[in-house]
């Protein structure tokens, strides 16, 4: 079952975060259906949090879409080489958004190791922000789209995660973020192999 929008609207994007774990994320980009189980996550807020892009009210090209009602994606490019995908939440204006940082392959495999040119099946292939998004063939023309859509979309099958199963701890890469930086906002699974590994 798809996501419904109340699912993104809701007010609390750490908690948003931390259900999207065990949700499937699914692309269906020319043609092909990619896809698998988000194991991690990083929660930013728009209201408070030096480590988000709207941070004080920051309004750009960039960012606009992050001031829309919870539901869409906000893809960005980074390094110049990669793009990150993110699901904005809350409602109109809060600018909060969840950074999908890795997912466990489930379809189109082989069509994801096609798009990050591998020969098998590793952890690489979607351990990372940046290679997630390569393997799904997720880019620009994703900026906005609708997740409720059959272009990307966010599935429940049902599972339920213990507690204890997810782990919690400071975001990566944003240092620049002062004390905000240290915030336990990052969630993955506990000994899941397509987590990423901090550099």
């Amino acid at each position: 079952m798809k996501l419904p929008h109340s699912f993104y609207t809701r007010p609390d994007v750490v908690q948003v975060a931390q259900d999207l774990l065990g949700k499937y994320l699914y692309t269906c980009v020319d043609g092909m259906l990619t896809g698998g189980m988000i194991v991690e996550t990083e929660a930013y807020s728009g209201q408070n949090d030096r480590a988000c892009h709207a941070h004080l009210n920051r309004r750009t090209q960039r960012t606009e879409i992050m001031y829309s009602e919870g539901g869409v994606a906000y893809v960005y490019l980074v390094y110049g080489i990669y793009y990150l995908f993110n699901i904005i939440t809350n409602e109109r204006e809060k600018a909060d958004a969840v950074l999908v940082r890795a997912i466990e392959p489930e379809a189109g495999v082989e069509e994801m190791l096609l798009r990050r040119n591998m020969p098998g099946i590793k952890p690489n292939l979607t351990a990372g922000p940046g290679v997630l998004s390569i393997a799904l063939g997720i880019d620009k023309k994703l900026y906005g789209a609708d997740l409720t859509s059959n272009t990307v979309w966010v599935e429940d099958k049902g599972l339920t995660l213990p507690a204890e199963s997810i782990a919690a701890g400071p975001r990566i890469g944003v240092d620049y973020a002062g004390e905000d930086a240290l915030l336990p906002w990052r969630f993955w699974l506990k000994g899941n192999k397509w987590v990423s590994r901090k550099k």
